[in-house]
């Protein structure tokens, strides 16, 4: 049997933070030899909101390079980015006009953000989950890693399908392939370093609420001493009055490859003076190879647009197949 195919990506805004690698990279690297996988860098879902045109080109190159450093294995994973396959753009368009916009408008991270950026919201943000459907179903994907919170837009991208295929499928032959979600539970929310009730975020505006992959020893150990934590001396899991100890412990035990038995047993006596230290060591020694890794990676240029390009022809074969089935269904001619 084939193996099913898996697609995912991360936006080029900031650096990859822990809580991308714990909750998405590392699953992708641990299980990669099960699927078929494509992991895009969604650089088009990057100008959704206000950016930085200076610095869109060179933290796509960052992010692809990233890849590469935490694990990722091209024997097994096709990497590429999103905007050098033009038929992602296309069949936007194509699923635009088969979508209702109600259901665009009840999606409750447009709601979030909207609310954030007020009158300068853009369509682009409101027709993010559309971008995204088309990601998922140029490449007839089976499954799509991801976290609770982006659980709703694979909901719409399902309705999407059921509604092209209902409309201008045929019994027997359906018009786009049904995508399920992928949900692990472990490590798929990792908390913010200043509230352990937010999840770890890039646009959060507090440097110290997380800790990117990149991050210099000197800097993760002076995020991870200013943490915030409670007064309570003794570290336990799974107390909900006490979110940062359950999200730093969490971390302790990803990081150090420990299990949560010897964890609690470790540090259940501890106080936060005696832990961060324990945190601190775990967390550069985890990073290490990942960094060195990268800059090998970022000093062969040449390798890495080699590996974006042979990404882009071989993502190129499944995203026209897919798109020049979509436009036959809807009826468009073919080029002559």
């Amino acid at each position: 049997m084939s193996k099913k195919r898996v697609l995912s990506g991360v936006q080029p805004t900031g650096n990859l933070h822990l809580g991308n690698y714990l909750g998405a990279i590392r699953n992708w690297v641990t299980s990669q030899s099960e699927y078929e996988n494509y992991f895009c860098v969604v650089d088009l879902h990057a100008i959704t909101v206000p950016h930085d045109p200076t610095k869109l080109a060179k933290d796509t190159y960052t992010i692809a390079a990233l890849y590469l450093a935490c694990g990722i294995d091209l024997q097994d994973s096709t990497i590429f980015v999103q905007s050098h396959v033009s038929a992602h753009a296309e069949l936007t368009w194509l699923l635009n006009c088969i979508t209702p916009l109600n259901w665009l408008e009840r999606m409750i991270q447009f709601k979030e953000k909207a609310v954030k950026q007020g009158e300068n919201v853009s369509v682009g943000l409101l027709d993010y989950p559309v971008l995204m459907a088309a990601d998922i179903l140029l490449y007839d994907t089976d499954l799509v890693p991801v976290g609770e919170d982006q659980k709703q837009h694979i909901e719409l991208t399902r309705d999407i399908v059921i509604r092209i295929n209902d409309q201008f499928g045929q019994k027997q032959k359906p018009v786009l392939k049904q995508p399920k979600p992928l949900i692990r539970e472990e490590g798929a929310r990792v908390m913010s370093l200043t509230d352990g009730t937010k999840k770890m975020s890039k646009s959060d505006p507090a440097e110290m609420s997380r800790i990117e992959i990149l991050d210099s020893p000197e800097a993760i150990a002076r995020k991870i001493k200013r943490c915030k934590t409670d007064p309570q001396k003794g570290l336990e899991f799974d107390n909900p009055e006490r979110p940062e100890c359950h999200n730093l412990l969490s971390l302790y035990l990803l990081l150090s490859g420990k299990t949560k038995e010897e964890v609690t047993a470790e540090c259940q006596d501890l106080g936060w003076g005696q832990f961060k230290p324990l945190l601190t060591e775990a967390t550069i020694e985890a990073l290490k190879p990942i960094q060195e890794r990268y800059q090998e990676i970022m000093g062969d240029r040449d390798y890495l647009e080699t590996i974006l390009r042979e990404g882009r022809e071989k993502a190129e074969l499944s995203a026209n197949e897919v798109l020049a089935r979509v436009k036959s269904a809807l009826g468009y001619s073919t080029p002559l």
